[in-house]
């Protein structure tokens, strides 16, 4: 597969650029599975809330770039895109439903290109947060990396299930929160750098085929 590169209107105009070639060229890589596990659906949900955290009004952003890209048959309003999201069991408002194949490579796609645009952001997070460690300090103690930590917090609190172990776990402890929303921007860092979303596909697969 060919990289992709496609200019994107950051003002209110929105001029559609339709990815349905992109969602064609990713590759079934195992025609038995019909759908994904519950783990790829937690993590397509997490990764898309660091990149609510990385920007104030972050919804917005995504429902604004998925019609740029042409999703408006997958994600047509912010109902639909609610409805993907809880799809992850450790949420409030989980819907034990899977995720399609076309609703991930969409979501896939959205997400590549939302990292893209937060790249520098990201990556002087990543690096603010080892200097921090490195000094043997907070990572909280860093301003502009505390803000978006903050909002990841926030927003998990807000939308997991308290009463799931695993989020009770990562409420309970606001350092191991913290480790998981830096994961987060690691796993940005990769799917919204070069071949992105190829390789951000392909690790969705990890585990899920035999």
């Amino acid at each position: 597969m060919t990289g992709y590169s496609i200019n994107l209107k950051s003002d209110s105009s929105i001029t559609e650029i339709p990815t349905a070639e992109i969602r064609q060229q990713l590759p079934i890589i195992s025609p038995k599975i019909s759908h994904f596990s519950p783990l790829v659906h937690q993590r397509i949900d997490l990764m898309l809330l660091g990149l609510e955290a990385l920007n104030v009004g972050g919804t917005e952003r995504i429902l604004q770039l998925s019609q740029q890209l042409g999703l408006k048959d997958i994600i047509k309003n912010r109902i639909f895109l609610w409805r993907l999201r809880c799809t992850n069991p450790l949420r409030r408002s989980y819907q034990r439903n899977y995720l399609n194949m076309e609703e991930v490579k969409a979501l896939v796609v959205l997400i590549h290109y939302l990292a893209k645009s937060f790249e520098v952001k990201i990556r002087q997070h990543l690096i603010d947060a080892q200097l921090m460690k490195d000094k043997g300090l907070p990572v909280d103690n860093h301003y502009h990396l505390s803000s978006y930590l903050e909002r990841f917090r926030n927003s998990f609190a807000n939308r997991m299930n308290p009463r799931r172990v695993k989020v009770m776990n990562y409420l309970n402890n606001e350092d191991l929160l913290n480790e998981l929303a830096l994961s987060v921007l690691n796993q940005l860092l990769i799917a919204g750098g070069t071949r992105g979303i190829e390789r951000l596909w392909v690790s969705l697969w990890d585990g899920e085929v035999n």
